[in-house]
């Protein structure tokens, strides 16, 4: 296994990657918030330049500003709720997370913003061989599934009789492992392989993306992620059959990170 190196990635300007911790030295999720902050000010007063931050988290749920009670777990777990926009999700071991923060002008394209992210990871994905694409109304980074017609049976029933396809409050979570998220790849569903959730404050991003490399799927069953009912989650490894490491990944997504978000003609909001 190829080392991952910690500090800072020199670069002689532009954007700046700053390795918080990954492995034994995951980085527990209020640690990384609070040194977001710390580099959010700093970049507001220009006393840095833009800052893309790259960990692994220890194992957390974490839940955005729209997040709804009945998509957190069941059973208790705690929950870290956050200012970031999108919903609940699972953060943890085998999952690049980054978060760039970034000076935009003024009024920001928050759209813009996570439309380049979601290339650079799409661009990440296609290095592996695996092809990530977006869905309409849903951020990210996806696999498509089979077409419904062409889908298996769910529990021995025809597709036509899939509640998820009549029942606005149906619950994963209580109807069976064929129903759990981390079994979508199985299903041939849509799949997550990257969740984007960011806040612009001050006119400089925070938060950011998580590329599921090759972490517990498991994990996202306890929760409905994303406040998604009909799709699932994927990682690089299980597209790929194959283990794949943060190491391989992480130089990968800085040259593609570095590529999008310094190459971008960065715009104000048309008002």
């Amino acid at each position: 296994m190829t080392a991952i190196s910690r500090g800072e990635t020199p670069a002689p300007e532009g954007l700046r990657f700053v390795h918080l911790g990954f492995g034994a030295d995951a980085v527990e999720y209020t640690s990384a918030w609070q040194e977001q902050r710390r580099v959010h000010a700093a970049r507001f007063a220009d006393e840095l330049p833009d800052t893309c931050l790259l960990l692994e988290h220890q194992a957390v749920y974490t839940a955005g500003r729209r997040t709804a009670d009945e998509e957190r777990p069941l059973d208790g777990t705690p929950v870290v709720d956050v200012d970031r926009g999108g919903k609940i999700t699972w953060h943890g071991p085998g999952q690049l997370v980054g978060y760039p923060i970034q000076k935009l002008p003024r009024p920001v394209d928050v759209v813009a913003h996570v439309r380049r992210l979601e290339e650079a990871l799409i661009r990440v994905c296609a290095e592996f061989g695996v092809e990530g694409t977006r869905v309409e109304g849903r951020s990210g980074v996806w696999v498509l599934g089979d077409p419904v017609e062409e889908r298996a049976a769910l529990g021995g029933l025809n597709l036509d009789f899939d509640p998820r396809l009549t029942d606005e409050l149906f619950d994963p979570r209580l109807n069976g492992p064929e129903y759990a998220p981390s079994n979508a790849g199985q299903r041939r569903e849509d799949r997550k392989l990257a969740a984007i959730g960011i806040r612009v404050a001050k006119g400089v991003t925070m938060h950011g993306f998580a590329l599921n490399v090759n972490p517990d799927n498991t994990s996202f069953d306890k929760i409905v992620p994303c406040g998604i009912r009909d799709a699932g989650v994927a990682s690089l490894a299980g597209e790929l059959g194959r283990e794949i490491t943060i190491a391989e990944v992480l130089p990968v997504a800085e040259k593609h990170l570095r590529d999008v978000l310094e190459g971008a003609e960065l715009l104000p909001r048309a008002v």
